[in-house]
Protein backbone atom coordinates (compact mmCIF):
# COMPACT_ATOMS: atom_id res chain seq x y z
CA UNK A 1 0.00 0.00 0.00
CA UNK A 2 1.39 3.95 -0.46
CA UNK A 3 1.88 6.44 1.99
CA UNK A 4 -1.99 7.55 2.97
CA UNK A 5 -3.52 5.32 1.60
CA UNK A 6 -6.66 3.62 3.97
CA UNK A 7 -8.16 -0.11 4.11
CA UNK A 8 -10.66 -1.35 5.97
CA UNK A 9 -9.81 -5.38 6.06
CA UNK A 10 -13.38 -7.00 7.04
CA UNK A 11 -13.93 -4.37 9.83
CA UNK A 12 -17.06 -4.67 12.34
CA UNK A 13 -17.61 -2.49 15.13
CA UNK A 14 -19.85 -3.05 18.09
CA UNK A 15 -21.39 -1.68 21.32
CA UNK A 16 -22.81 -4.55 23.43
CA UNK A 17 -25.39 -6.24 21.00
CA UNK A 18 -25.61 -3.00 18.73
CA UNK A 19 -23.34 -3.61 15.55
CA UNK A 20 -22.87 0.19 14.62
CA UNK A 21 -20.66 -1.20 11.86
CA UNK A 22 -21.38 -4.58 9.90
CA UNK A 23 -18.22 -6.15 7.99
CA UNK A 24 -16.36 -3.42 5.74
CA UNK A 25 -14.11 -3.86 3.11
CA UNK A 26 -12.46 -0.55 1.43
CA UNK A 27 -9.66 1.15 -0.09
CA UNK A 28 -9.51 4.82 -0.10
CA UNK A 29 -6.60 5.82 -2.57
CA UNK A 30 -3.40 8.16 -1.51
CA UNK A 31 -3.97 11.90 -2.41
CA UNK A 32 -8.00 11.38 -2.90
CA UNK A 33 -10.63 12.86 -1.26
CA UNK A 34 -13.44 10.14 0.15
CA UNK A 35 -16.30 10.96 1.11
CA UNK A 36 -18.55 8.70 3.80
CA UNK A 37 -22.04 10.20 3.00
CA UNK A 38 -25.23 8.92 4.47
CA UNK A 39 -28.19 9.42 7.08
CA UNK A 40 -28.11 9.76 10.68
CA UNK A 41 -27.08 6.67 12.16
CA UNK A 42 -25.38 4.49 8.90
CA UNK A 43 -22.12 4.29 10.43
CA UNK A 44 -20.36 7.09 8.89
CA UNK A 45 -19.20 8.62 11.71
CA UNK A 46 -18.00 5.61 13.71
CA UNK A 47 -16.08 4.76 10.26
CA UNK A 48 -14.23 7.92 10.33
CA UNK A 49 -13.21 7.33 14.50
CA UNK A 50 -11.88 4.08 13.83
CA UNK A 51 -9.36 5.68 11.35
CA UNK A 52 -8.84 8.26 14.02
CA UNK A 53 -8.22 5.76 16.48
CA UNK A 54 -11.05 6.97 18.97
CA UNK A 55 -12.81 3.89 18.78
CA UNK A 56 -11.68 0.38 18.82
CA UNK A 57 -11.97 -2.22 16.57
CA UNK A 58 -14.45 -4.94 16.85
CA UNK A 59 -13.06 -7.38 14.40
CA UNK A 60 -11.03 -7.08 11.59
CA UNK A 61 -7.66 -4.40 10.00
CA UNK A 62 -7.14 -1.22 9.46
CA UNK A 63 -4.09 -0.49 7.52
CA UNK A 64 -2.95 3.41 7.22
CA UNK A 65 -0.19 3.20 4.18
CA UNK A 66 1.50 0.31 4.95
CA UNK A 67 1.07 -0.05 8.57
CA UNK A 68 -1.26 -2.03 10.30
CA UNK A 69 -3.02 0.35 12.92
CA UNK A 70 -5.54 -1.72 14.29
CA UNK A 71 -4.48 -1.74 17.79
CA UNK A 72 -2.92 1.67 17.71
CA UNK A 73 -3.81 4.53 19.97
CA UNK A 74 -4.89 7.69 18.17
CA UNK A 75 -1.81 9.63 19.33
CA UNK A 76 0.57 7.26 17.21
CA UNK A 77 -1.19 7.36 14.28
CA UNK A 78 -0.51 9.95 11.60
CA UNK A 79 -3.89 11.38 11.34
CA UNK A 80 -5.61 14.96 11.84
CA UNK A 81 -9.23 15.60 12.49
CA UNK A 82 -11.19 19.05 11.83
CA UNK A 83 -13.95 18.77 13.75
CA UNK A 84 -17.58 20.32 13.55
CA UNK A 85 -16.91 22.57 16.78
CA UNK A 86 -13.89 23.81 15.39
CA UNK A 87 -12.51 23.11 19.17
CA UNK A 88 -10.55 26.23 19.14
CA UNK A 89 -9.35 27.43 22.68
CA UNK A 90 -10.78 30.77 23.41
CA UNK A 91 -8.27 32.02 25.48
CA UNK A 92 -5.35 31.02 22.79
CA UNK A 93 -4.28 33.02 20.16
CA UNK A 94 -5.04 31.83 16.29
CA UNK A 95 -1.72 31.24 16.40
CA UNK A 96 -1.49 29.52 19.37
CA UNK A 97 -4.48 27.35 18.30
CA UNK A 98 -2.78 26.49 15.19
CA UNK A 99 0.69 25.47 16.89
CA UNK A 100 -0.95 23.51 19.98
CA UNK A 101 -0.31 20.27 18.38
CA UNK A 102 3.29 21.03 17.85
CA UNK A 103 3.86 21.96 21.02
CA UNK A 104 2.33 19.19 22.70
CA UNK A 105 4.77 16.46 20.55
CA UNK A 106 7.25 18.93 22.02
CA UNK A 107 8.60 20.97 18.78
CA UNK A 108 10.96 24.31 19.56
CA UNK A 109 8.98 27.48 20.02
CA UNK A 110 10.32 29.35 17.33
CA UNK A 111 9.87 26.25 14.87
CA UNK A 112 6.06 25.50 15.81
CA UNK A 113 5.45 29.18 15.98
CA UNK A 114 7.36 29.09 11.80
CA UNK A 115 4.87 26.13 10.96
CA UNK A 116 1.62 27.64 12.42
CA UNK A 117 2.34 31.06 10.39
CA UNK A 118 2.58 28.86 7.34
CA UNK A 119 -0.41 27.26 8.01
CA UNK A 120 -2.59 30.10 8.28
CA UNK A 121 -0.71 31.70 5.21
CA UNK A 122 -2.17 28.29 3.68
CA UNK A 123 -5.84 29.02 4.33
CA UNK A 124 -5.63 32.35 3.62
CA UNK A 125 -5.49 33.86 6.91
CA UNK A 126 -1.92 35.30 7.07
CA UNK A 127 -1.72 38.16 9.47
CA UNK A 128 -4.85 36.69 11.36
CA UNK A 129 -2.47 34.98 14.29
CA UNK A 130 -2.48 37.32 16.83
CA UNK A 131 -6.54 37.86 16.79
CA UNK A 132 -8.23 35.67 19.24
CA UNK A 133 -11.06 32.71 18.14
CA UNK A 134 -14.24 35.14 19.04
CA UNK A 135 -12.60 37.78 16.91
CA UNK A 136 -13.61 35.54 13.80
CA UNK A 137 -15.78 34.67 11.75
CA UNK A 138 -17.65 31.16 11.49
CA UNK A 139 -15.60 30.30 8.16
CA UNK A 140 -12.38 31.82 9.01
CA UNK A 141 -12.71 29.60 12.83
CA UNK A 142 -13.25 26.54 10.75
CA UNK A 143 -10.15 27.63 8.31
CA UNK A 144 -7.78 27.93 11.34
CA UNK A 145 -8.99 24.51 12.59
CA UNK A 146 -7.85 23.11 9.03
CA UNK A 147 -4.38 24.85 9.60
CA UNK A 148 -4.39 23.23 13.18
CA UNK A 149 -5.20 19.67 11.05
CA UNK A 150 -2.43 20.27 8.45
CA UNK A 151 0.71 21.93 10.45
CA UNK A 152 0.97 18.44 11.52
CA UNK A 153 1.77 17.13 8.59
CA UNK A 154 -0.27 13.94 8.68
CA UNK A 155 -0.72 10.80 5.94
CA UNK A 156 -4.55 11.18 6.05
CA UNK A 157 -6.29 14.44 6.96
CA UNK A 158 -10.04 13.71 8.72
CA UNK A 159 -12.90 16.18 8.44
CA UNK A 160 -16.21 15.50 10.28
CA UNK A 161 -18.98 17.22 9.19
CA UNK A 162 -16.74 20.44 8.94
CA UNK A 163 -19.52 22.61 7.77
CA UNK A 164 -22.78 21.95 9.66
CA UNK A 165 -22.39 24.88 11.80
CA UNK A 166 -22.07 27.34 9.05
CA UNK A 167 -24.79 29.26 6.59
CA UNK A 168 -25.41 28.41 3.06
CA UNK A 169 -23.32 30.64 0.91
CA UNK A 170 -20.44 30.10 3.70
CA UNK A 171 -20.62 26.54 3.22
CA UNK A 172 -20.60 26.58 -0.40
CA UNK A 173 -17.11 29.02 0.06
CA UNK A 174 -15.34 27.25 2.86
CA UNK A 175 -15.56 23.79 0.77
CA UNK A 176 -14.22 25.24 -2.14
CA UNK A 177 -11.08 26.29 -0.09
CA UNK A 178 -10.97 22.88 1.90
CA UNK A 179 -11.01 21.07 -1.85
CA UNK A 180 -8.43 23.42 -3.10
CA UNK A 181 -6.03 22.78 0.20
CA UNK A 182 -6.55 19.21 -0.06
CA UNK A 183 -5.68 19.25 -3.97
CA UNK A 184 -2.58 21.55 -3.42
CA UNK A 185 -0.97 19.61 -0.88
CA UNK A 186 -1.83 16.09 -2.36
CA UNK A 187 -3.55 15.18 1.09
CA UNK A 188 -5.48 11.62 1.59
CA UNK A 189 -8.73 12.92 3.38
CA UNK A 190 -12.12 11.27 4.62
CA UNK A 191 -14.62 13.55 4.82
CA UNK A 192 -18.02 13.02 6.35
CA UNK A 193 -21.34 14.50 5.73
CA UNK A 194 -24.89 13.79 5.95
CA UNK A 195 -25.21 16.72 2.64
CA UNK A 196 -25.52 15.11 -0.75
CA UNK A 197 -24.50 18.24 -2.33
CA UNK A 198 -21.40 19.23 -0.46
CA UNK A 199 -20.18 16.01 -0.80
CA UNK A 200 -20.94 15.97 -5.12
CA UNK A 201 -18.93 19.07 -4.89
CA UNK A 202 -15.89 18.00 -2.82
CA UNK A 203 -14.74 14.19 -3.65
CA UNK A 204 -12.94 12.39 -6.29
CA UNK A 205 -14.71 9.76 -4.84
CA UNK A 206 -18.28 8.57 -2.55
CA UNK A 207 -19.45 6.21 -0.38
CA UNK A 208 -22.76 5.91 0.51
CA UNK A 209 -23.74 4.57 3.89
CA UNK A 210 -26.74 2.74 5.16
CA UNK A 211 -28.13 0.59 8.13
CA UNK A 212 -23.76 0.69 9.03
CA UNK A 213 -22.53 -0.80 5.49
CA UNK A 214 -22.04 0.32 1.96
CA UNK A 215 -24.82 0.75 0.04
CA UNK A 216 -22.53 2.17 -3.03
CA UNK A 217 -19.79 3.31 -4.03
CA UNK A 218 -18.12 5.22 -6.29
CA UNK A 219 -17.59 8.91 -8.29
CA UNK A 220 -20.37 11.57 -7.56
CA UNK A 221 -21.13 11.27 -11.87
CA UNK A 222 -21.19 7.33 -11.17
CA UNK A 223 -23.70 7.42 -8.38
CA UNK A 224 -25.61 10.54 -9.62
CA UNK A 225 -25.98 8.46 -13.25
CA UNK A 226 -25.83 4.89 -12.55
CA UNK A 227 -27.85 4.56 -8.82
CA UNK A 228 -27.46 1.01 -8.02
CA UNK A 229 -30.74 1.07 -5.88
CA UNK A 230 -33.79 3.41 -5.39
CA UNK A 231 -32.09 4.59 -2.17
CA UNK A 232 -29.50 6.02 -4.10
CA UNK A 233 -31.34 7.26 -6.53
CA UNK A 234 -33.67 9.19 -3.85
CA UNK A 235 -30.48 10.45 -1.94
CA UNK A 236 -28.30 11.74 -4.59
CA UNK A 237 -30.15 14.40 -5.99
CA UNK A 238 -34.20 14.59 -6.20
CA UNK A 239 -35.52 11.50 -8.40
CA UNK A 240 -38.80 10.63 -9.54
CA UNK A 241 -38.84 7.05 -8.90
CA UNK A 242 -42.10 5.37 -11.16
CA UNK A 243 -43.08 2.30 -11.06
CA UNK A 244 -42.86 -0.06 -13.93
CA UNK A 245 -42.91 -3.58 -15.35
CA UNK A 246 -39.57 -4.55 -17.02
CA UNK A 247 -38.56 -6.99 -19.38
CA UNK A 248 -34.81 -7.44 -20.13
CA UNK A 249 -34.00 -7.55 -23.94
CA UNK A 250 -30.77 -8.30 -24.34
CA UNK A 251 -28.68 -4.79 -24.56
CA UNK A 252 -32.24 -2.89 -23.66
CA UNK A 253 -34.94 -2.96 -21.32
CA UNK A 254 -38.78 -3.59 -22.48
CA UNK A 255 -40.91 -1.74 -20.09
CA UNK A 256 -44.60 -0.79 -19.54
CA UNK A 257 -45.73 2.32 -17.53
CA UNK A 258 -49.58 2.27 -17.07
CA UNK A 259 -50.64 0.27 -20.00
CA UNK A 260 -48.16 1.66 -22.54
CA UNK A 261 -45.11 0.13 -23.83
CA UNK A 262 -41.68 1.17 -24.89
CA UNK A 263 -37.88 0.54 -24.57
CA UNK A 264 -34.82 1.71 -22.59
CA UNK A 265 -31.21 1.55 -24.08
CA UNK A 266 -30.06 -0.06 -20.73
CA UNK A 267 -29.38 -3.90 -20.13
CA UNK A 268 -31.11 -5.52 -16.92
CA UNK A 269 -31.50 -8.86 -15.08
CA UNK A 270 -34.64 -7.21 -13.30
CA UNK A 271 -37.64 -8.88 -14.47
CA UNK A 272 -40.94 -7.67 -13.31
CA UNK A 273 -41.62 -4.78 -10.34
CA UNK A 274 -39.17 -2.44 -10.99
CA UNK A 275 -38.74 1.51 -11.18
CA UNK A 276 -37.53 3.56 -13.32
CA UNK A 277 -35.29 7.06 -11.90
CA UNK A 278 -36.48 10.31 -14.10
CA UNK A 279 -34.48 13.24 -12.67
CA UNK A 280 -36.45 16.25 -12.04
CA UNK A 281 -34.27 18.28 -14.89
CA UNK A 282 -34.49 15.51 -17.28
CA UNK A 283 -38.79 15.71 -16.95
CA UNK A 284 -40.20 16.97 -20.52
CA UNK A 285 -43.79 19.05 -20.50
CA UNK A 286 -46.32 19.83 -23.16
CA UNK A 287 -49.85 20.66 -23.62
CA UNK A 288 -50.26 17.70 -26.56
CA UNK A 289 -49.17 14.41 -26.00
CA UNK A 290 -45.80 13.12 -27.99
CA UNK A 291 -44.69 9.95 -28.10
CA UNK A 292 -44.76 7.62 -24.73
CA UNK A 293 -46.26 10.18 -22.17
CA UNK A 294 -48.08 10.76 -18.56
CA UNK A 295 -51.18 12.84 -18.85
CA UNK A 296 -51.00 15.25 -15.78
CA UNK A 297 -52.17 18.01 -14.01
CA UNK A 298 -50.18 21.15 -12.30
CA UNK A 299 -50.78 20.62 -8.64
CA UNK A 300 -47.94 23.36 -8.18
CA UNK A 301 -45.70 26.10 -10.02
CA UNK A 302 -43.02 28.15 -8.69
CA UNK A 303 -41.28 30.47 -10.85
CA UNK A 304 -37.41 30.68 -9.48
CA UNK A 305 -35.69 33.01 -12.46
CA UNK A 306 -33.55 30.39 -14.18
CA UNK A 307 -36.21 27.97 -13.68
CA UNK A 308 -39.69 27.05 -13.30
CA UNK A 309 -40.88 23.94 -10.33
CA UNK A 310 -43.53 22.19 -10.95
CA UNK A 311 -45.45 19.42 -8.90
CA UNK A 312 -47.23 17.32 -11.23
CA UNK A 313 -50.14 14.55 -10.23
CA UNK A 314 -50.44 11.93 -12.58
CA UNK A 315 -51.76 8.42 -12.48
CA UNK A 316 -48.33 6.59 -11.83
CA UNK A 317 -47.66 9.36 -9.14
CA UNK A 318 -46.28 12.47 -7.77
CA UNK A 319 -43.49 13.68 -10.92
CA UNK A 320 -41.72 17.03 -9.74
CA UNK A 321 -39.74 19.06 -12.75
CA UNK A 322 -38.01 21.53 -13.00
CA UNK A 323 -37.88 23.24 -16.40
CA UNK A 324 -36.07 26.39 -18.30
CA UNK A 325 -38.48 29.56 -17.88
CA UNK A 326 -40.49 30.24 -20.66
CA UNK A 327 -42.80 32.82 -22.32
CA UNK A 328 -45.86 30.95 -21.66
CA UNK A 329 -45.49 28.59 -18.55
CA UNK A 330 -48.02 26.37 -17.49
CA UNK A 331 -50.45 27.48 -14.00
CA UNK A 332 -51.90 25.10 -11.04
CA UNK A 333 -55.03 23.32 -12.73
CA UNK A 334 -53.22 23.32 -15.89
CA UNK A 335 -53.53 19.66 -17.43
CA UNK A 336 -50.29 18.94 -18.93
CA UNK A 337 -48.51 15.24 -20.72
CA UNK A 338 -45.05 14.49 -18.88
CA UNK A 339 -42.70 13.01 -21.55
CA UNK A 340 -38.56 12.12 -21.49
CA UNK A 341 -35.60 11.19 -23.64
CA UNK A 342 -35.33 7.17 -23.07
CA UNK A 343 -31.92 7.25 -23.10
CA UNK A 344 -31.75 9.83 -19.52
CA UNK A 345 -33.87 6.64 -17.90
CA UNK A 346 -32.38 4.64 -15.35
CA UNK A 347 -34.09 1.42 -13.90
CA UNK A 348 -33.29 -0.18 -10.54
CA UNK A 349 -35.06 -2.16 -8.82
CA UNK A 350 -38.27 -1.69 -6.77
Amino acid sequence: MSKGSVRFESVTKRYGEVVALKPLTLDIEPGTLCTLLGPSGCGKTTTLRLIAGLESVSEGRILIGNEDVTHLSATYRRVSMVFQSYALFPHMSVAENVAYGLTVKRMAKGEAAARAEAGLELVGLKGFGNRLPSELSGGQQQRVAVARAIVLEPEVLLLDEPLSNLDAKLRRHVREEIRQIQQRLGLTAVYVTHDQEEAMAVSDRIIVMKNAEIAQAGTPRDLYERPASSFIADFIGDANLIEVEATPAGYETKIRLLGKGFTIPQASQIHGAAKLVLRPHQVRLSAAPSGVSIAAEVSYAAYLGNSIQYTLSTAAGEVFAIVPPSAHPFSKGDAVHVTWQAEDLRLVAA
